[in-house]
């Protein structure tokens, strides 16, 4: 249990911008499933509240108990994790072209989210076992590699690009923070930029589409790049104050397709214009930056190591979901933390959380 000093350095700004935006994408979500919602008689708005309200629950778990608790599991909960992203290859649903979910007693979950959290545990915690190794940085660098690059091949098999970058993005920023040698860095993405190319040769059709639309969403405009059109126009026409709660109409009208998940800001942007998209980049922003402040002044390398690790996740996210939508990014599917629906992704951001204040409250109080 938390002491009361202990709960002195809990950040409740770091908290208050995590409702805020919980409570703008809940909004969002309401106006953009509200066709759908009417159509199917299901209440997606409920669905996310119910997952909302359970990630929130885990989340104050997670504050409560040492997060060493949880490092010491790091190997055992990103085992079991691997063993679901096997079941989902063998067993799992396939939607749009992709198998990336398992139905379990009735519920459908997506391996892949919790994943993210699961490496970035066995993470920190290798790294941070090794900190104290100046001149073999070779052997952790190495183990580093396998811990991420077990779950990025799984992913990629589903086959989930987005996704698959995340992980490599999130072990990339945990290498810098341990002392990763920038001369590795820049030799690890050289050699990335020049193996990019023969991955056109790898991935699924759809996959070449959407990199294709990017460049010029006209070359498919009823097709691959209708999402990427629709988008913009919604994006555009919200104007500086948008045009007001449940009257978009690229949204009411069902112009624009995926628009409770992966391409919810445009509803942001289209019924509170550039003012509202504004209040959600400061709030992003805030967060983050409230995340690594943590970070900063915790003394604990595994502390700090997890904080960088899901604060680059949640950013890595926010960063090309907004590209996407604003046609600046290829379309990879990564939702927008707290606002996209989805179930798994909506416990993964508030586990996200619960883990990051876990580590801010148990750090020097200045």
């Amino acid at each position: 249990m938390l002491t009361r000093r202990e709960w002195r350095g809990f950040d409740r700004l770091f908290f208050l911008a995590t409702v805020a935006l919980l409570a703008i994408g809940l909004l969002a979500l309401y106006s953009a499933a509200f066709q759908k919602s009417q159509m199917l008689g299901v209440s997606f708005l409920n669905r996310q509240l119910t997952w909302a309200i359970l990630g929130c629950a885990l989340a104050v778990v997670l504050v409560v108990i040492d997060y060493h608790r949880w490092l010491e599991w790091a190997y055992l909960l990103y085992g079991f994790n691997l063993i679901l992203l096997l079941l989902v290859l063998v067993i799992g649903t396939t939607r749009g072209g992709a198998q990336r979910w398992l139905m379990i007693g009735g519920l459908t979950i997506q391996p892949s989210e919790f994943a993210k959290i699961t490496t970035v545990l066995a993470i920190a915690r290798f790294l941070g076992e090794h900190k104290e190794m100046p001149g073999q940085r070779f052997i952790p660098l190495i183990g580093t590699l396998i811990l991420v690059g077990m779950p990025m091949s799984l992913v990629l098999m589903q086959p989930n690009l987005g996704t698959a970058s995340v992980f490599f993005v999130m072990a990339l920023a945990m290498g810098v923070v341990w002392g990763l040698p920038g001369r590795w860095i820049v030799a690890a993405l050289l050699l990335l930029a020049c193996l990019a190319p023969m991955g056109w040769f790898f991935i699924e059709g759809y996959q070449k589409s959407r990199l294709m639309v990017f460049m010029n969403p006209n070359l498919d405009p009823l097709g691959a790049g209708y999402t990427v059109i629709q988008s913009r126009i919604a994006m555009g026409s919200g104007f500086w104050m948008g045009k007001g709660w449940m009257s978009g109409t690229q949204n009411q009208l069902n112009f624009l397709p995926e628009r409770h998940t992966d391409f919810i800001f445009s509803i942001v942007g289209e019924e509170w214009g550039f003012f509202g998209t504004t209040v959600c980049f400061a709030l992003f922003l805030f967060l983050f930056s409230r995340g690594l402040r943590m970070a900063e002044q915790t003394r604990d390398p595994y502390g700090r190591l997890l904080i960088v690790g899901l604060v680059t996740m949640l950013a890595y996210h926010t960063m090309v979901n907004v590209g996407m939508v604003l046609g600046m990014m290829p379309v990879v599917g990564l939702p927008l933390p707290f606002m996209s629906y989805g179930g798994s992704w909506m416990m993964t951001c508030l586990v996200s959380c619960g883990i990051i204040l876990s580590v801010g409250v148990r750090r020097p109080v200045f």
